[in-house]
């Protein structure tokens, strides 16, 4: 899997070590943006969609294991990568009390950095249907920069808002979202908005679906709780 474009958030106080991550992921053709804490983290993640997070667990000043439960309950669909020199962290890094999705412990080469980056993103797209046990014609896949997602070769002819809600669900397939995480993922200015407006986004995001493929029910309702996308089988 080559970089295909997609956005890597890069946080690490080390100028050094940003520089050269930035380096060996631009060339695999990913966009990387590098910043040197949470406060540019968080400026970022406010105006752009990032598909992976690197973040290192020991910036000044910072609790990298809050900092990373905040990104999760914020940023449920977007995957951390955790960079740590604290050996002591990992069991806590790989528990679910954290939930990272990877962690890569300092001295690490690039070159490894670029290969769990791919692993990683590997298994958040694999919702796609980018998997090569996929025939062409049953692929649901997601073209970020020119916000369309095609089922086949088909265009859903999706609005923004109706691509937001897709994306996140597809990059935690089975993982059922409450309709205040997927408003939180659609209205990045934190408008209020009633739960009835979630709904209506999801029944016209279900309808396009089905005008391509009637027979597959991929976006299903969980009661009294929320949304989840399931892949079939």
């Amino acid at each position: 899997m080559t970089g295909e474009g997609e956005k890597i958030l890069i946080v690490d106080d080390d100028v050094r070590l940003r520089r050269l991550l930035e380096r060996f992921l631009g060339e695999q053709g990913y966009r990387v943006r590098a910043v040197e804490d949470v406060a540019q983290m968080d400026r970022l993640l406010a105006r752009e969609i990032y598909s992976l997070i690197v973040l290192d667990l020991m910036l000044p000043g910072t609790d990298g294991l809050t900092l990373c439960r905040q990104i999760r309950e914020r940023f449920p669909a977007i995957p951390v990568i955790m960079l740590t020199a604290r050996v002591e962290e990992v069991d806590r890094l790989l528990g679910l009390e954290l939930g990272a999705d990877d962690y890569i412990c300092k001295p690490f080469s690039p070159r490894e950095v670029v290969a769990r980056v791919k692993a990683v993103l590997r298994r958040s797209y694999g919702a796609t249907g980018t998997d090569e046990s996929t025939s062409e014609g049953d692929r649901l896949t997601l073209d970020e920069d020119g916000w369309r997602a095609m089922a086949g070769s088909e265009d859903l002819n999706l609005t923004a808002v109706e691509f937001q809600l897709l994306k996140v669900m597809m990059y935690s397939p089975g993982r059922i979202f409450s309709r205040d995480q997927l408003m939180d993922h659609m209205y990045r200015d934190h408008r209020i908005v009633s739960e009835r407006t979630v709904d209506s986004h999801v029944k016209k995001l279900r309808r396009k679906i089905a005008d391509v493929w009637p027979d597959r029910d991929i976006i299903r309702s969980v009661y009294g709780v929320g949304y989840k996308y399931q892949p079939e089988e």
